[in-house]
């Protein structure tokens, strides 16, 4: 069986970038598997040219790519596309995962009928890592759900909690349900059964009921659950924070012949801050809760970010984190919220 399944035409920079990616992955896992998928007459003299990719590679040939642009019903329709092959060896149990940097929702309309959710899954979630003062956090869903119920932020903390002790290497990961309040009574209906669930299942030792927007950053909990609606928007806000910073940061040390020297001076701690906080570092995002590991690269991504989708994926598929999940679902009892329905106080105001 292969690690991998990888989507040689997906992404803005594909097959170029894609090919220079698996190189930098042969070198961290060098015994990786990978089933390249795509056009035969452009992958294989890539291929001849890099060693180290092709050192790992097994070039199986797609005769269509789904472009940035297709709309998700005609990547249903074209069987032969290098992302649904990808998707197809999944579900084939031919690989353990596929990483892809294509389009998104033909990726996620793929994913769901071709590779399926898991059984005792009602959704699939889209989870990655952000930066914090702590260190990485988990955040989900950043999207592929806009509108939730109680039960689909409960299956997404059990996920988002196996994601966490599989890639983060956490033993006991804490969570947070994503609020308008830290206080009990805050927020609607549904995030509050949810978290009355999460209090009384084999999750709520580490379960830190409510958190609010700034906790993400702070690091509060390594598991942040939400909605993808309200995900996707803390996810991008933060994204533009961060860009604001740093084109603040370099107005300022532009400023005056003395700015540019205290630049100069602070050089190596901004350079430690730019490494830390480099996009490529968080690249792969995962859609959780599907029968195999599905890892979606930034389209824009650049070698070294697609690289680190194939680390996600590698470390999932290595970890077992799929059973993990299965593991957390049958220790909660997801029947026992629905008793809990009639118990819910009425909506809290925001504050």
């Amino acid at each position: 069986m292969f690690d991998l399944a990888v989507d040689g035409m997906g992404g803005d920079g594909a097959p170029d970038i894609v090919i220079k990616g698996l190189a930098i992955t042969a070198e961290r896992h060098p015994r990786a598997r990978i089933l390249l998928i795509g056009d035969e007459a452009l992958l294989g003299p890539m291929l001849a040219r890099s060693r180290r990719a092709a050192s790992i590679c097994t070039l199986r040939h797609a005769g269509n790519a789904i472009s940035m642009d297709a709309k998700p019903t005609l990547a249903l329709r074209v069987r032969n596309s290098s992302m649904r092959l990808a998707m197809d060896a999944v579900a084939a149990r031919e690989a353990r995962g596929v990483v892809s940097a294509g389009n998104s929702g033909a990726m996620l309309a793929l994913a769901k009928v071709v590779v399926k959710t898991m059984p005792g899954i009602d959704r699939p979630a889209l989870a990655a890592l952000s930066p914090s003062a702590r260190g990485d956090v988990v955040m989900l869903d950043l999207g592929a759900n806009v509108v939730c119920d109680w039960r689909n932020l409960v299956e997404f903390a059990v996920m988002g909690e196996a994601f966490a002790r599989t890639v983060l290497g956490l033993p006991q990961p804490t969570i947070g349900l994503l609020n308008v309040g830290a206080e009990q009574l805050k927020g609607d209906e549904r995030v509050r059964q949810a978290a009355d669930v999460l209090r009384s299942s084999p999750l709520a030792a580490q379960f830190r009921g409510f958190v609010e927007g700034h906790d993400i950053t702070a690091g509060t909990t390594d598991v942040v659950v939400t909605d993808g609606f309200t995900g996707n928007i803390a996810l991008k806000t933060g994204e533009g924070a961060m860009r604001l910073v740093g084109e603040m940061l370099k107005q300022v040390f532009s400023a005056s012949a003395a700015s540019k020297l205290g630049y100069i001076l602070a050089r190596p701690g901004l350079e430690r801050m730019r490494e830390w906080l480099n996009p490529a570092r968080y690249n792969g995002a995962v859609l959780v809760g599907l029968n195999g590991v599905v890892v979606k690269s930034h389209g824009g991504a650049d070698a070294e970010g697609f690289a680190h989708a194939v680390d996600v994926a590698m470390d999932m598929v290595t970890h077992g984190f799929n059973e993990r999940i299965r593991e957390g679902l049958q220790r909660i009892d997801l029947q026992a919220g629905h008793a809990a329905t009639s118990a819910v106080a009425p909506i809290a105001a925001a504050g």
